[in-house]
């Protein structure tokens, strides 16, 4: 994390609390090994480390949290909950960040990144999973790239890749109640 000064004003003391409410991890028991970090297969393109996210979390600082790059990139591949030597389930933590951030229009700074989200969401809860043309399509509309890499997007669907209609999914409807329950 970058120095700076930070007023006492600008922490939130009730932020680690609702993360750990919403996820039912303690994040707080985070002892900083920095595991989570170095095996993280897209900290790269992150501009906080998840131990740093972790970190910022236990000392409450929402809104650089919420207006990090690092909450968006995340893949949610759970390496870093494999990692951690104390069970904290850093991938939900960051999908509890995520959608807090949207929730408080804090996302605003990754917008495409926000619109990606919002497509993958999207496509889950019409589906019960992800359909590709339809979550594509959604972020094109949302972010006007429509031709930006459509050579890419027609070899897939050559190949097979991209299918016209969903596969059938059992659970659809169990999806959808989670849906309904969590809006």
């Amino acid at each position: 994390m970058q120095a700076k000064e930070i007023a006492q004003s600008q922490l939130d003391s009730k932020l680690l609390e609702e993360i750990e409410n919403k996820t039912h991890t303690k994040v707080s028991a985070c002892f900083q090994c920095l595991k989570c970090s170095s095996g993280c297969p897209l900290a790269y393109e992150m501009d906080y480390l998840p131990a740093q996210i972790i970190r910022m979390v236990n000392m409450g600082l929402r809104d650089e949290v919420l207006r990090s790059r690092t909450i968006w990139v995340c893949a949610s591949c759970e390496t870093c909950t494999t990692r951690c030597p104390n069970d904290i389930d850093i991938a939900h933590v960051m999908d509890a960040l995520r959608e807090t951030a949207l929730r408080s229009g804090k996302a605003e700074t990754e917008e495409n990144l926000r619109h990606f989200h919002e497509a993958f969401l999207s496509a889950i809860k019409t589906w019960g999973r992800v359909h590709e043309l339809q979550m594509i399509g959604m972020y094109k509309l949302k972010t006007g790239r429509f031709m930006e890499d459509a050579d890419i997007g027609k070899e897939m669907f050559k190949r097979g890749k991209i299918k016209l209609l969903p596969e059938t999914t059992r659970g659809r409807r169990a999806v959808k109640r989670i849906f309904k329950k969590t809006s």
